[in-house]
């Protein structure tokens, strides 16, 4: 029997590949947990229907994101922190400061796609990187100076 997968399913293979398989297995686990469909030409033409819309949707996301890189890039990020006798600060300047910090610049990035090297402990400049797509790394400043 031959089945188009909608999951990836361990040993079998990745969501949208015609696979074949034994007919009870297709029938009586494949099917029923809506892991696949019947190989029809109608599914067939279906299936090759969603792939090219999930790569337009993935060309239009990539764009976006090299968009919001340019802007990141040339923007500059200022943090003020409270700073102690010594020049250190009082705490550390993580991940959700600096998504605050380009937030008040115009640009909502989120905390999970920040990337920081080391913990940010004194004032100065430093390279953070930003994911701002799975195949697209950013590299920028934050100015991290006393308030």
């Amino acid at each position: 029997m031959r089945v188009i997968l909608k999951k990836d399913i361990e040993k079998l293979g990745k969501a949208g590949e015609v696979v074949t398989v034994k007919p009870g297995y297709g029938r009586n686990f494949l099917l029923p947990q809506d892991a696949a469909l019947a190989a029809t030409e109608a599914n067939l033409k279906l299936m090759e229907q969603e792939k090219a819309r999930a790569h337009f949707r993935q060309e239009k996301e990539k764009k976006e994101a090299e968009a919001l890189a340019a802007k990141i890039s040339s923007i500059s990020c200022t943090i003020p922190v409270a700073v102690g006798p010594d020049g250190k600060l009082y705490g550390s300047v993580t991940t959700q400061d600096i998504a605050q910090a380009y937030k008040l610049e115009g640009i909502d990035i989120d905390k999970r796609k920040i990337e920081l090297p080391q913990a940010i402990k004194e004032v100065g400049v430093f390279k953070i990187n930003i994911k701002v797509h799975p195949e697209l790394n950013i590299e920028a400043k934050v100015w991290v100076v006393k308030e």
